[in-house]
């Protein structure tokens, strides 16, 4: 048995390594359908906006206008004679959002929360067919004339007198204490 194992690992290792060294596209075909699909380069540097780690791999504009070359330009001069705007453009080049844009709130809160109830009251839905149609009717036990009857034959009964039930009714006016 770890015979046939070992031969199979092998034999994948063997066809992986003869694949990785065949393919230097970037492209990979699906299976069966006939169609070709891209695959996203991970040793590509990629742009991200996070607030844990605020200095991406790349700027955010890889490829970069005549306009945006001739900013870049200007950039490396002295920064008084920039105005506000290209200043901001420059920083637009770089970065996609702000910390006060990935801090500003979403609206995916409420999303969740309903969600939350959307499946709460389906489960409650769920729970109402169930009685009405799933489970037996409630034993005779349960309604308040048997339940009635069976407290009076307990006090006839006289069921634990001195520190139970029947200790905490007066008999002599019929009544709880």
């Amino acid at each position: 048995m770890l015979h046939l194992t070992a031969g199979r690992v092998g034999g994948l290792l063997s066809r992986r390594g003869v694949a990785a060294f065949s393919s230097s596209s970037v492209k990979m075909a699906s299976h069966g359908h006939g169609e070709v699909t891209e695959q996203a380069d991970m040793s590509v540097p990629m742009y991200w906006d996070r607030l844990d780690t605020p200095l991406p791999d790349r700027p955010y504009k890889d490829t970069l206008s005549s306009t945006d070359k001739s900013l870049k330009q200007k950039e490396k001069g002295p920064w008084n004679n920039l105005s506000k705007e290209e200043k901001l453009a420059l920083y637009r080049m770089t970065f996609k959002e702000s910390f006060a844009e990935m801090k500003k709130p979403t609206g995916e809160w409420k999303t969740v929360v309903g969600g939350i109830f959307f499946f709460i009251g389906f489960t409650g839905l769920v729970v109402l067919w169930q009685r009405y149609y799933v489970y037996p009717p409630h034993p005779r036990t349960l309604d308040e004339e048997w339940q009635a009857m069976q407290v009076k034959r307990m006090l006839d009964m006289r069921v634990n007198p001195v520190e139970g039930f029947s200790a905490k009714w007066d008999y002599e006016k019929g009544q709880w204490k």
